[in-house]
């Protein structure tokens, strides 16, 4: 076997991360959180099928700080998954390809993502009476 002092392409001290990576990325990172929070959810509905004490045991999990930060993270997860794979079904039929035009969707997509989002649960919150 023959060894090879050289770098492997790319080089992490000369690469620089670019929006399309780092995007290609965190889609695959959303995935797998949007199935451990469908876990999460499907033990939800198996509780709340389950009997009153067990529904009040899952939503008291689920109505916790931590509880209630995990379902921000799986909803962000959520929209960006869908935003991105949109961006995904463009590329698919031909278009964006062009440097400028993959950047700006990919910014498109995390505002889409954020907007989204904060828009979800600000309805949430506000058709539970701010609670």
């Amino acid at each position: 076997m023959i060894s090879s002092n050289r770098p492997l392409s790319p080089h992490l001290q000369v690469y620089r991360p670019q929006i399309t990576s780092t995007l290609s990325i965190l889609h695959r990172l959303t995935g797998i959180a949007l199935a451990a929070g469908t876990l999460l959810l499907t033990y939800w509905l198996v509780a709340a099928a389950s009997g009153p004490e067990a529904f009040a045991t899952a939503q008291g999990l689920i109505g916790s700080f931590i509880g209630r930060l995990l379902l921000f993270g799986w909803s962000i997860a959520l929209f960006y998954h869908l935003c991105n794979g949109i961006r995904h079904l463009v590329w698919d039929a031909g278009y964006g390809f062009e440097i400028e035009a993959a950047t700006r969707s990919g910014w498109m997509v995390v505002g889409a993502s954020v907007v989204l989002t904060l828009a979800t649960w600000a309805l949430g919150y506000a058709m539970m009476g701010g609670a």
